[in-house]
Order: structure tokens, then C-alpha cells, then sequence
């Protein structure tokens, strides 16, 4: 018999992080959701043993899970739609090569989609969203961490070659949005999360 192995708890713990942001800005949070995160454990109060980062992640935890307990998910799903999937133009573009092109002869997706082959990660037939979708690429990394548990150097080079800029990018002009109500929060979560991934990446080299 062959046994996978099990991805240590914090990798297990960040890869459930990924796969919420993923979630949440994938589609509005169902009431399911919405109770799943009001009664979820949160982070230990071991204020003084936390970094900057780590402190501001804590709290946008909290802030978050303040705006679930007063959310309505129609509501929600009105806030999404109007912020990411608007017809014409959206209010809040999810796609985060956007946000880090700076020359047309650059070809970032190009070479995203080349990645995604290298490590066996293919689009669904049914899925028509370009794979730098901020769900998408968070969900790369969920994957890369519990299933694939890729070596940490290949979660980083990802991380800071397709997700880190655009997705801060990204959060910023959420959080800027005069229609952002629920999603503020979820942005600010989203950016303090990856910011204590980005210090935690170069603090393992």
C-alpha cells in the first residue's frame, strides 16, 4: 500500500487560507459560509509573539467576520456581481495580469499558462475565465501546498512571479470602490494574508 503525504498543519493552515480568498472573491458567500466563518476558531491571541504583518492579519480576521454576521447573501451576490462580473466593464477587474503589464510585447499569461502545464494544472472544459483570475491563481497555490506539496522555493517563485503584485493591486482598488461594502474586509483580509506570506517566504529563503 502507498500513503500520500499528509502537508505539515501550517502548510495545511495556508492552504485553507488560499482556498477562502479563492472562494470568496470567486463567488458571494452563501449563508453556509457566512456562518462557517462567524464560528471558526480565528487566530491565537499571542499578540506579542506575532510580527507586524501577523498582528494586521489578526485584525482584518476580525473585521471580516464582524461584516459576516451582519451579511445578507443576496446582497452579496448584487455586491459581487456589480464589483467583478458587471456586464461591460466591471466596476473591479479579478484579473490580475492587469494590474502588472506594463508593455504589449509582455506576455505574462503566456507564460502563466505554460507553468500551469509544467505542474499539470489544466482549465476545465466548462470554466471560460482566463487562468490569472485572483480565484484561480489562489487556487493554484491551495493546490500546489495540499496536494502537489510543491517544494517552498517553487510556492515562492509562483507567488511572486503571477500572484503577489496584481493581487495587492487588486485588493487596493477594491477596498477603493465607492459600490465595495462586504468585499472591503475581504480585500483587506485577502492583503494581509499575503503579506504574511510574503514576509514568511523570505524569511525560509
Amino acid at each position: 500500500m502507498h500513503f500520500a503525504p499528509t502537508a505539515a498543519p501550517e502548510d495545511q493552515a495556508r492552504a485553507q487560507l488560499y482556498g477562502l480568498v479563492a472562494s470568496l472573491f470567486y463567488a458571494a458567500p452563501d449563508a453556509q459560509l457566512l456562518s462557517a466563518l462567524v464560528h471558526a476558531e480565528g487566530f491565537r491571541d499571542d499578540e506579542d509573539a506575532r510580527t507586524e504583518q501577523g498582528r494586521a492579519l489578526a485584525a482584518a480576521w476580525r473585521e471580516l467576520t464582524d461584516a459576516c454576521r451582519n451579511a445578507f447573501p443576496v446582497l452579496l451576490v448584487n455586491e459581487h456581481t456589480e464589483l467583478f462580473v458587471s456586464a461591460g466593464r466591471a466596476e473591479v477587474t479579478p484579473y490580475l495580469m492587469h494590474y502588472v503589464m506594463q508593455y504589449e510585447s509582455e506576455t505574462p499569461l503566456v507564460d502563466l499558462r505554460r507553468q500551469l502545464g509544467e505542474w499539470g494544472i489544466t482549465r476545465r472544459a466548462n470554466v471560460n475565465e482566463p487562468e490569472d483570475h485572483i480565484s484561480a491563481l489562489c487556487e493554484t497555490l491551495r493546490f500546489s501546498i495540499a496536494v502537489q506539496q510543491r517544494p517552498l522555493e517553487e510556492q515562492k517563485a509562483f507567488f511572486e512571479r503571477y500572484l503577489y503584485r496584481g493581487a495587492i493591486a487588486f485588493c487596493n482598488a477594491v477596498r477603493a470602490s465607492e459600490k465595495a461594502r462586504f468585499y472591503k474586509p475581504v480585500a483587506a483580509f485577502a492583503s494581509a494574508f499575503l503579506e504574511v506570506e510574503r514576509e514568511a517566504f523570505e524569511i525560509g529563503g
